[in-house]
């Protein structure tokens, strides 16, 4: 059975307000709670500048349409989707950069003959040229992927301990390094190449015959007086 769509030809603003009152809590309690809802106080707003702004010439929606809207673009928003503020961050840098030409343009008008006029206009396109470079790396920061830096801690024999950074790309793209091979300082001993020595075969350099090896000398000095 086909289902039938309602009619969506006529305005028909809703400014009802419907306040939902649980069996732990009064009348003025849940009236309180509805009016401090961040969703129904945003929709107030907007709905007051938004007038502002299109004047009596249209007929506005309710504010409940408002507060439906920003229900609908915040819940969306707390699951992760950044589309809405993609959106904004673009129409507003939009518009402060149409503010900085305007600015701009009203400084070079009044340039020469008015001059702190020119210079408060400058001022005003300075601000808005700054703001709009702004949110244009702020839009440029929403949609770079996020970078993150795990250590890694290799202990070795006899308490050396080497760290390894390893950055992970949440877009999948990048790999990470592979791990340096230990130094071979740090390996067992007995496994470092022998010195050099006359013997071609790696024997140890030959001791003269005798009876027993000679003492060495002391290398330390004999004063008087010091045990």
């Amino acid at each position: 059975m086909a289902r039938k769509r309602k009619a969506t030809g006529g305005m028909e603003p809703n400014n009802a307000l419907t306040v939902e009152q649980t069996t732990e809590e009064t009348g003025a309690q849940a009236m309180a709670r509805k009016l401090l809802q961040p969703t129904l106080k945003n929709a107030a707003a907007a709905s007051a500048f938004t007038g502002k702004m299109m004047g009596t010439d249209l007929e506005m929606p309710g504010i409940g349409d408002y507060a439906d809207h920003i229900h609908a673009v915040t819940h969306e928003a707390a699951g992760g989707d950044i589309a809405m503020a993609s959106k904004i961050l673009a129409a507003q840098a939009v518009t402060l950069d149409s503010m900085f030409a305007e600015l701009a343009r009203r400084a070079a008008m009044n340039m020469g003959e008015y001059i702190n006029a020119a210079e408060r206009y400058g001022r005003l396109a300075l601000k808005a040229q700054s703001n709009c470079r702004t949110t244009l790396e702020a839009l440029a920061k929403l949609h770079q992927p996020r970078e993150q830096t795990v250590r890694h801690v290799h202990v070795n024999e006899g308490g050396q301990a080497v760290v390894a950074d390893h950055f992970h790309n949440h877009t999948g793209a990048a790999k990470n390094g592979k791990s340096v091979k230990q130094s071979d300082a740090t390996g067992s001993a007995g496994t470092s190449p022998a010195l050099p020595c006359a013997d071609a075969d790696g024997n140890g350099v030959p001791i003269s015959s005798g009876e027993g090896q000679a003492a060495m000398q002391d290398a330390r000095r004999h004063e008087s007086g010091r045990t």
